[in-house]
């Protein structure tokens, strides 16, 4: 950030080269690299995502950047890199903005993310394809939304939910209504029993340890599942602590 300036500056004289070095029709490679990247340090730079949109000449910046309508936009865009940067630098921001409420969502989601990333850098995907396995991941994240809002869940709720449902033994076990439940009383529960301080206290962690496999064997959890669920509640409760010890 320091060099920020500077670095904009080369970037500016780098984009001017490019065009007299460009012997064909169209945008040469380095040209639109240089162009994705400062798309991508305006972006930085700038806290607002309408910046992003601006520089990458994208319309219809107040629209939400899950919709339908923008998703149609972004996809149709005629720099497929560019359009990709965008998405992928929206998408990392949305799924940061989760990372701190629902701990299973936010790393499955991310996982997917790394893993389409991958493929397009080892060649594997094309800026076309990419762009349409980041589609998917976006209409994943709404349709987790609408999941929990059919569920008649709260976020934290939710985020409980996703931590007890998150094997294949417990769906399969267990009714949609009884994991609910579940994810309801474990909320519950770990806000009584929460403190601002607990996650550093050991005796207070141990406590809410036992109730939390108390209250999975209560709703007949899968018991070789119990142990993974509780580690995982646990650390779901530790990471929304702060704000369960203030509802």
């Amino acid at each position: 950030m320091d060099a920020k300036d500077e670095v904009a500056f080369f970037q500016a004289v780098k984009a001017r080269l490019a065009k007299f070095e460009s012997t064909g029709e169209g945008r040469s490679d380095e040209e639109i690299e240089t162009t994705i990247r400062q798309v991508i340090d305006r972006a930085l730079v700038s806290e607002q995502v309408i910046d992003v949109f601006d520089a990458a000449g994208i319309k219809k910046p107040d629209i939400s950047i899950l919709s339908d309508e923008f998703l149609a936009e972004l996809k149709g865009y005629e720099h497929k890199n560019i359009a990709l940067e965008v998405m992928k630098k929206l998408l990392n921001d949305e799924l940061k903005v989760r990372s701190k409420k629902n701990l299973v969502q936010s790393k499955s989601l991310m996982a997917m993310l790394e893993k389409a990333i991958k493929k397009y850098h080892n060649k594997i995907l094309t800026a076309a394809e990419v762009m349409e396995e980041l589609i998917r991941i976006s209409k994943e994240i709404v349709a987790s939304d609408d999941a929990a809002k059919k569920l008649g869940l709260s976020d934290f709720e939710y985020a409980f939910y996703t931590a007890v449902a998150n094997n294949d033994s417990a769906p399969e076990i267990m009714e949609h209504d009884k994991l609910r439940e579940l994810a309801v009383v474990l909320t519950q529960r770990v806000r009584e029993n929460a403190s601002i301080d607990w996650t550093i206290k050991e005796n207070v962690r141990a406590k809410l340890k036992v109730i939390v496999k108390r209250t999975l064997r209560q709703y007949g959890y899968p018991p070789d599942m119990q142990l993974l669920a509780t580690e995982t509640v646990l650390k779901q409760a530790e990471m929304i602590a702060n704000e369960l010890s203030n509802k």
